[in-house]
């Protein structure tokens, strides 16, 4: 049986003082927004530390009400879902991955499927070799696509999908090559011709196209990301699609 908190918390009104009366009022809505940033705060903090979805509503005296066991429809949920990752919100992600997807001509599934392989969607994540965020940005390819803050979702992902365009571009639409090049480097997979014969990059590759398949039969769930996506029929994806069936 799932546990339940419900949490008041009071909020003191504000006074107003009016010269006719020399008294005070109480101000509904000075009230009201404070409730509500408190409550946010409180359920930010709380959703934060259980990993629960949090519920809740204002009294008609000011009082906050929370809750992970809704039993009554007066309670709304307080906390953007947070599926992907604890410190970033489905809507952030998704809308960011939309967005450049887009710019890029990339598909959003190949993109989630990066980011899965890279970082676990993870924003604050360094790698060993000094690989940075979402997409596991260098210090050196950041600079090269503008990006100014590692560590912000959007730009992130812009570096990352401009890069991915790069490499789909430099090995004509060839995206085992392209996914090779996004681990190993560029100059490695030019060495060779084909994937590195490094069980890590072979590996990483098999997992990339793993999670694509996976992500291209699941659609974004953020209403707004989903319009944001670029139809099938547009020249990246027709030739991320071919190098699929090939394979």
């Amino acid at each position: 049986m799932a546990s339940s908190m419900i949490t008041q918390i009071g909020t003191h009104c504000p006074k107003i003082h009016w010269d006719t009366a020399g008294g005070h009022l109480c101000n509904k809505a000075v009230r009201m927004g404070a409730a509500a940033t408190l409550m946010l705060s409180v359920a930010s903090a709380s959703s934060a530390s259980t990993g629960e979805d949090l519920y809740g509503y204002i009294g008609p005296n000011g009082t906050v009400h929370v809750t992970n066991v809704p039993s009554d429809r007066k309670f709304a949920p307080l906390v953007s879902k947070r599926t992907y990752h604890a410190s970033i919100t489905d809507q952030e992600l998704e809308e960011a991955v939309a967005q450049y997807a887009h710019e890029c001509r990339l598909s959003p599934a190949l993109v989630m499927a990066v980011i899965k392989a890279e970082s676990d969607f993870n924003p604050i994540v360094i790698s060993r070799a000094g690989a940075v965020g979402l997409m596991q940005l260098i210090p050196e390819t950041a600079i090269q696509y503008g990006v100014r803050n590692l560590y912000d979702t959007k730009d992130n992902i812009a570096g990352g999908a401009r890069h991915l365009r790069y490499l789909l571009d430099r090995y004509h639409g060839n995206l085992d090559l392209a996914l090779a090049a996004y681990n190993a480097g560029a100059r490695k997979v030019d060495r060779y011709g084909a994937i590195p014969p490094y069980k890590e990059t072979r590996g990483y590759v098999k997992k990339v196209m793993a999670y694509y398949r996976d992500y291209r039969v699941k659609p974004l769930k953020t209403p707004t990301a989903w319009k944001r996506s670029p139809s099938l029929g547009n020249d990246g994806q027709e030739r991320e699609r071919r190098t699929i069936g090939n394979r």
